[in-house]
C-alpha cells in the first residue's frame, strides 16, 4: 500500500510539472525576447568559422551587446576582417587561426586562448563544412573532414572550456546544427548525419548539466538552407513555407535565444510542424510530403562555396 501511495505522490508531482512547463512555455511564447534577455555585457564569447558568413555576423551581433569576441577560423583573411569590423565598434577582439579537424589544434589553442583572453563564457560552436555529394561520391576522407568539423570539434572545445564554465557555474554553449539534424536529406547523407549527432550532443550535455544542477546553458540552432553562399544552388519549392533563410534576420532570432536561454531553435518556425509530423505519420507518408515540399530534390542543382573538401 504504501508505495502505491509514494507512485501515486511521484505521478502527482511528475504530472503538475509537466502542466506547468507547458503553460510557461506557452507564456513564454507571446513574450517578446528584449523583455527576457539576459545581460551579457563584458561577456567573452568565443565564435568558430567567424571569418565569414552566420559566424561574423554572430560575432558582430555580440559585440554590439557589448561582449569581448574570441574568433577561431581557419581563414585568417576573413577572421582579420571579422576582428576589423569588431574593433570598429570599440569591443575587446582576439584571433586565433585554428583547424577545427585536428583535435590536437584545438586543444592548443584553447590552451592559449584561456591564457590570453581569460574564460569563456558563451561558446558558439558555429563552423560547419558541406561536400553537397550523394554518398557513393563521397571519398572517405570527405565523410571524416565533416565529421571532425561538423561534429568532433564541438566535443573537443566543450571538453575545452565546460570544465571552466561549470567551476564558475556559468556559461552557454550554443551548438549551430541544422534542421538536416532532425530529417534527412537526398544528397546530403554525410552533412545531415554528423547534424544528427551534433543534436544529440547537445540534448545529452544538457541533461547532463541539469541532472548536476549545474547554471550552465545549452542552446542548438536548427535553421533550413541560409543565403550565406555556403548551400548555393539549393532551392525550395514553397519559398512561403520554407523560405531561404536571409542571414542577418536568423543571426537576430540565434542571438536572441541565446539571451533568453532557449533550447532548441528551429527557422523558419514551420519547422516545428513538420518535426512533429514525423513523429506521427508512416514512412512513405513522410517521403510523399518531402518529395511534394522539395526536400528531396532541394540539393539537385547544389554550387555551394566551390571550396574543395579533401
Amino acid at each position: 500500500m504504501a508505495d502505491i501511495l509514494l507512485g501515486l505522490k511521484e505521478f502527482s508531482i511528475t504530472f503538475f510539472f509537466i502542466l506547468y512547463y507547458w503553460i510557461q512555455a506557452i507564456i513564454l511564447a507571446f513574450i517578446p525576447s528584449s523583455w527576457r534577455a539576459k545581460d551579457v555585457a563584458g561577456e567573452t564569447v568565443l565564435v568558430t568559422g567567424a571569418g565569414s558568413g552566420i559566424g561574423r555576423l554572430i560575432a558582430l551581433r555580440f559585440a554590439r551587446l557589448g561582449c569581448r569576441l574570441v574568433l577561431w577560423d581557419v581563414n585568417d583573411k576573413g577572421n582579420e576582417e571579422t576582428a576589423k569590423q569588431i574593433k570598429a565598434l570599440g569591443a575587446y577582439v582576439k584571433t586565433y587561426k585554428i583547424d577545427l579537424s585536428n583535435r590536437d589544434d584545438i586543444y592548443s589553442v584553447a590552451a592559449k586562448t584561456k591564457e590570453e583572453a581569460g574564460d569563456i563564457d558563451i561558446l558558439v560552436n558555429n563552423a560547419g563544412i558541406v561536400t553537397g555529394k550523394k554518398f557513393l561520391e563521397c571519398s572517405d576522407n570527405m565523410i571524416q573532414k565533416t565529421f571532425e568539423v561538423n561534429t568532433l570539434a564541438h566535443f573537443w572545445t566543450c571538453k575545452a572550456f565546460l570544465p571552466g564554465m561549470m567551476e564558475r557555474n556559468h556559461g552557454h554553449i550554443v551548438t549551430i546544427a541544422s534542421s538536416a539534424g532532425y530529417l534527412g536529406v537526398n544528397g546530403l547523407s554525410d552533412y545531415c548525419a554528423s547534424k544528427f549527432a551534433a543534436v544529440g550532443f547537445d540534448e545529452s550535455m544538457r541533461f547532463e548539466l541539469e541532472m548536476m544542477g549545474k547554471e550552465v546553458k545549452t542552446t542548438v540552432i536548427c535553421p533550413f538552407y541560409i543565403n550565406t553562399g555556403m548551400f548555393d544552388g539549393a532551392k525550395t519549392r514553397w519559398p512561403f513555407i520554407l523560405p531561404i533563410l536571409e542571414p542577418e534576420d536568423t543571426v537576430n532570432k540565434i542571438v536572441d535565444a541565446v539571451l533568453c536561454n532557449q533550447h532548441i531553435v528551429m527557422l523558419p518556425k514551420s519547422l516545428y510542424f513538420f518535426m512533429a509530423l514525423k513523429g506521427v505519420v508512416p514512412t512513405k507518408v513522410l517521403a510523399l510530403i518531402c518529395l511534394y515540399f522539395g526536400a528531396s530534390n532541394s540539393m539537385d542543382d547544389f554550387k555551394g562555396r566551390q571550396k574543395k573538401i579533401e
